[in-house]
């Protein structure tokens, strides 16, 4: 290297030398020196702006940065339709690299691959054939072995193009001109949303649905808005057209003619070049069309609180889950299945992370797990032991893992080259301005053109009305140029409409030739004062943008993939996810539970054998079956006195042959108890103000329904239990309501409600009805709102029948009762017995084998007390009744559509 020489040392020179004073140097020319805290500082700021202009930072209006607009350029420049051929990446990113972005082909390529992945991008910009990466972060393959083409999304965004509708720039090396901006029809920033980190400054904006977008961009149209200025295109225009005979035409380069007459142009007070457009929209209203964001990988996201004030202020925060279904293996095993995933979340991460919290012991319950994803979805198989709470190893899933993650949105973009921090209201407002002067640009530029064409037809009439004579002048003239000279000069003609008569063809004189010619004057006219009128009109112009808007929903609208939960993950319960309908609750004598859409069962005649209710194990059958809401809070008393309390939702819905769940998952009972009697808590229903319980050995209490409001997750005592005795039977009462008691043995006893004092939860009972022998016990216990009803009876053996209510006396409590069915070797014991309103139009009789029959009330007789009953459902031997249902009225099978 050659040595610097100067007088003296380089120390003492550069101590010594006034600042700015220019050095010289026998080497290397003048030197100037200058403060490098001043250098450094002026060079960042240079660079910065260069980082966040020029490359990490979207155009509000197209959406895009500078890499992506020039790949999308080169495709275009390429003709890569999304009807036409794929091409080589490679090609595409050469071009690209070469013509418009100087920077590497490497980071190019990743751009355009960003762009082709359906799980990175909601709205897919490029085609991509070949492996382009996965969710599992697997990465793309080079260049040089995919191949890509526009989809239908980018011919939205560069639509109009070719119509002057964008300015235009040099581009690197000024050897050609790249457009600064897309006239994006398609709403690309906030569709596909934008990440880039910038310096001093990030953007990270979450991708929307286009039809929802498209919508809350029509209703701003329709709701009117401010012009900023009067525009003075209109009156420039006429300027123009004033002082040029024709208006300057487009040559090579797509450049607005309008644009080319605006250069030096004064404007008038109050006159802007283009309007901007303004709304006074709130959130809350824009909200009504934008749910939230709509992630490309599905999920959920929570809470639209945060979600508005995100949209009010440009930042905020956004809660995505994993969608996950627990579903019954074979074997009476459980799994959580995940089928969608929050946006960025790298599956394999996700599955290695989960392995590695089951290693660590951090999550307990889990016995296996593997991914069986395929080119048509997200499936991963978290297979869990045979004793665990699946609800209890979700949520740790969704607190350990990224199954649940935040989007941390910071919506900044370049407005006029400057970056801003930008609300909904503001983006969408962006968009439909420059829209506005793309429609103005696109149809100056279909003005220019008509204007043009229509002074070459006015040239062409003139040489049909004096044909002989042109070519009289054309024979007499020595060359072209001496033609076009003579034509100009003899009728009054420009160049171009001289031009245009030499090159017009001879079939053109025929006469059907010059009607046409004719016509097509008449039509470019029309046009012309079409354009005009449009391009005076602010209502028309707003009318075109919100036709475009209307047919770009009507193409390229689709469904919202990411489910909106209005509350947050803490404040939302499953009540925000789950419709309130009518259920079937199903609990097995082993305590399998589950709940089941009453219209999985048909009805059937009397008599039949039903069909396969739940899969049991040898010695298992359904003990309780009832009706109630999916909203319903469901308590469970136990064997022990107690109560626990689950909400109806929580228990997982199955098929009608499926046996459910161990209800240890959702209570916390000893091994030695079980739940005996189960009933749905409804606080809509004011009538019901007590609980009435009865023991096995005919023990009664009455309890307030308030006692029970606040029932902890390890259960309340619900009543004192003498030695032996097992509480077995819970109803809600009114305070004023009959009470009936049936025995095993077919004896029965009503007595008044009035009879049985109200105590605390925690006490001893009253004796309700007394056993004839020590063998018998209470098989059920009912409350009689009223006289009118009637009283279902099932045996064993699956007899039945109804006895109406009057044939029953009203007793004093703690008698022994009243014969209430002929008890057989035929009919076996009573198995169970509903008191039945007219409300109530079906049954359901569950066997100990899993049997289920459904079959309208009509079918049973009304028969006296002292009966048999009829055969309500034929039984395989050793079978026997285990419980039974009632349907309601409203309760029915789904209509044929």
């Amino acid at each position: 290297m050659a040595e610097v020489q100067t007088d003296k040392p380089l120390a003492e020179s550069t101590s010594k030398t006034k600042t700015n004073e220019p050095i010289k140097s026998q080497s290397r020319g003048a030197v100037i020196e200058t403060n490098i805290v001043d250098e450094m500082k002026k060079s960042y700021i240079d660079y910065s702006m260069s980082v966040i202009v020029a490359r990490a930072l979207p155009d509000v209006r197209d959406g895009l940065k500078p890499s992506q607009r020039r790949i999308l350029v080169a495709m275009n420049d390429l003709n890569l339709t999304p009807t036409g051929h794929y091409i080589k990446c490679a090609k595409i990113i050469g071009d690209a690299t070469g013509n418009y972005h100087p920077h590497g082909d490497a980071a190019a390529y990743g751009t355009l691959v960003n762009m082709a992945q359906d799980f990175s991008t909601r709205y897919q910009l490029v085609f991509g054939q070949g492996n382009f990466g996965s969710i599992d972060g697997d990465p793309a393959a080079h260049m040089r072995y995919t191949e890509a083409k526009m989809t239908r999304y980018t011919v939205a965004l560069l639509e109009d193009l070719e119509k002057g509708a964008v300015s235009y720039q040099p581009n690197y090396d000024a050897r050609l001109k790249e457009p600064s901006v897309l006239p994006g029809l398609f709403p690309g920033l906030i569709c596909n949303g934008a990440e880039g980190i910038a310096v001093g400054m990030a953007t990270k904006i979450p991708p929307h649905n286009l039809s929802e977008i498209t919508d809350a961009l029509i209703n701003m149209v329709d709701l009117g808005n401010k012009w900023s200025g009067k525009p003075a295109y209109n009156r420039l225009r006429h300027e123009k057209e004033n002082a040029e005979k024709i208006p300057r035409v487009l040559s090579n380069q797509p450049e607005s003619c309008f644009e080319n007459y605006l250069e030096g142009a004064t404007l008038n007070e109050g006159e802007v070049l283009y309007p901007t457009f303004r709304s006074e929209i709130t959130v809350e209203e824009l909200m009504k069309f934008v749910k939230g964001p709509d992630f490309p990988t599905y999920g959920i996201a929570y809470n639209k609180k945060e979600m508005a004030e995100m949209y009010a202020t440009g930042r905020g925060r956004v809660l995505m889950r994993a969608k996950a279904d627990i579903e019954e293996l074979k074997g009476g095993k459980f799994a959580i299945i995940i089928t969608e995933l929050p946006f960025q979340t790298n599956k394999a991460f996700l599955i290695e992370k989960i392995a590695s919290l089951v290693k660590l012991g951090k999550i307990k319950g889990i016995s296996g797990l593997r991914d069986e994803s395929t080119k048509d979805g997200i499936r991963v198989v978290v297979e869990l032991s045979r004793n665990s709470n699946p609800q209890t190893v979700l949520n740790k899933l969704f607190k350990y893992t990224d199954m649940q993650k935040a989007f941390n949105a910071n919506m900044i973009a370049l407005v006029d080259g400057e970056p801003r921090t930008l609300t909904l209201r503001e983006i969408l407002e962006q968009y439909l301005t420059h829209r506005i002067v793309v429609t103005i640009r696109k149809n100056e530029f279909n003005l220019s053109q008509a204007r043009y064409r229509e002074h070459i037809l006015e040239g062409l009439k003139i040489a049909l009305d004096f044909l002989d004579e042109v070519i009289a002048t054309i024979r007499a003239s020595k060359n072209q140029e001496d033609a076009k000279v003579n034509l100009i000069t003899k009728f009054k003609l420009t160049e171009v409409q001289a031009q245009a008569i030499l090159d017009m063809q001879l079939r053109r004189l025929a006469a059907l030739e010059r009607q046409k010619i004719e016509d097509e004057y008449k039509e470019v006219q029309k046009n012309i004062k079409d354009i005009i009128a449009l391009l005076e009109s602010n209502d028309k112009i707003l009318s075109t943008i919100k036709a475009d808007l209307l047919s770009l929903k009507e193409k390229y609208g689709d469904a919202r993939r990411t489910k909106i939960v209005a509350g947050g993950v803490d404040d939302f319960s499953e009540e925000d996810l789950v419709t309130n309908e009518p259920t079937i609750i199903a609990l097995s004598s082993l305590g399998y539970i589950k709940r089941t859409n009453p219209n999985t069962y048909r009805t059937q005649k009397r008599g039949g054998k039903g069909s396969v209710a739940a899969k049991t194990k040898d010695g298992d059958f359904v003990k309780e079956l009832f009706m109630c809401e999916t909203h319903d809070s469901i308590m469970f008393f136990t064997s022990k006195g107690k109560v626990f309390v689950v909400k109806a939702y929580d228990i997982p819905e199955y098929g009608k042959q499926a046996k459910g769940i161990p209800i240890v998952n959702f209570i916390q009972i000893d091994a030695d108890e079980k739940v005996t009697a189960v009933l749905p808590k409804r606080t809509s229903d004011k009538s019901q103000k007590y609980f009435i319980m009865s023991t096995k050995q005919g023990i009664v209490k009455k309890t307030k329904l308030s006692e029970f409001d606040k029932i902890r997750a390890s259960g309340l005592i619900a009543i004192s239990l003498n030695t032996g005795d097992e509480l077995s039977y819970v109803k809600s009462t009114s305070g004023k309501d009959n009470i009936m008691l049936i025995t095993r043995e077919g004896k029965s006893i009503q007595f008044k409600e009035t009879d049985v004092k109200s105590t605390g939860r925690n006490t001893k009972g009253v004796t309700g009805i007394k056993f004839a022998s020590d063998s018998d016990f209470v098989v059920s216990m009912d409350v009689i709102p009223s006289p009118d009803g009637r009283n279902l009876i099932i045996s064993d053996n699956g007899y039945g029948k109804f006895t109406s209510l009057t044939n029953y006396p009203t007793q004093k409590r703690g008698g022994k009762g009243v014969k209430t069915m002929e008890i057989t070797t035929k009919t076996g014991k009573v198995a169970e017995t509903r008191i039945i309103s007219n409300g109530e139009s079906e049954i359901m009789v569950v066997s100990e084998k899993g049997v289920l029959i459904r079959i309208g009330i009509t079918k049973i007789p009304t028969l006296n007390r002292i009966t048999q009953g009829v055969r309500i459902m034929k039984l395989d031997s050793g079978d026997k009744v285990a419980s039974l249902a009632v349907v309601e009225e409203n309760i029915e099978e789904p209509e044929e559509k």
